[in-house]
């Protein structure tokens, strides 16, 4: 792995199995106010974009608004949910701590939901400080704007061409190749569907696991086939 300059996670759906359950409480508020969506539908269309977000794109497509209240409903169940039942995906704390390049996250989640999952499922202390929320960035612009992606390498002194992403959505990669970045897809999260591995790469994953177990191969291969172009 010696061309790799840095190690990108998502949180959501990558390192925490937190993505099923905001689709759910996203899903019952959107149904409530009026437009019948299920969490099945949140996470085929709408996984790693930010409630916010959600609520613009619905509202274009079903030519209805919505109340402003509803994103702060929304933090708050989310929230308790999250603190309840979250878990860290099979295999994550293995895979992070096999990873000899530096590493970091870079997440649309706030940085306290952040520290909360993290410490939660024992994830923390494998990144320490190095935990990048788009929200609080400078421009902070959530993904698919690539910003929080190059604010992190920047801050880290890491080329961009060098740098590897994991990321569950069409959404995350785009934000990860906007940064000049590469990535691998990952589909092991409970809210991944039929079809999830092909839109990956349809968006730009050169390849996409299922498992933690399989991303060191991953990562050695890839690199080397980046010596040798």
């Amino acid at each position: 792995m010696t061309d790799i300059d840095l190690v990108i996670f998502d949180c959501d759906g990558v390192l925490v199995d937190s993505e099923i359950i905001a689709a759910r409480v996203e899903a019952d508020i959107i149904t409530k106010a009026g437009y019948p969506i299920s969490a099945e539908e949140i996470s085929e269309s709408y996984a790693g974009l930010t409630f916010r977000d959600i609520l613009i794109r619905v509202e274009t497509e079903a030519r209805m608004p919505f109340q402003a209240s509803l994103i702060d409903q929304s933090e708050t169940r989310v929230d308790k949910e999250l603190r309840r039942s979250v878990q860290a995906i099979e295999g994550v704390h293995e895979a992070v701590a096999g990873v000899a390049a530096r590493k970091c996250i870079c997440s649309n989640s706030s940085t306290a939901r952040l520290d909360m999952m993290l410490t939660k499922v024992g994830l923390k202390p494998l990144f320490g400080d190095q935990i990048f929320s788009a929200l609080e960035t400078p421009s902070a612009k959530p993904k698919p704007a690539p910003d929080v992606f190059l604010y992190a390498a920047d801050q880290m002194k890491a080329n961009p061409s060098r740098t590897f992403v994991i990321e569950d959505s069409v959404h995350g990669i785009h934000g990860a190749k906007g940064a000049g970045m590469r990535v691998i897809g990952f589909t092991g999260g409970a809210h991944s569907y039929p079809g999830h591995a092909d839109l990956l790469t349809e968006a730009g994953a050169e390849t996409v696991i299922r498992r933690w177990s399989e991303l060191k191969a991953s990562l050695d291969a890839l690199a080397l086939w980046s010596e040798n172009i």
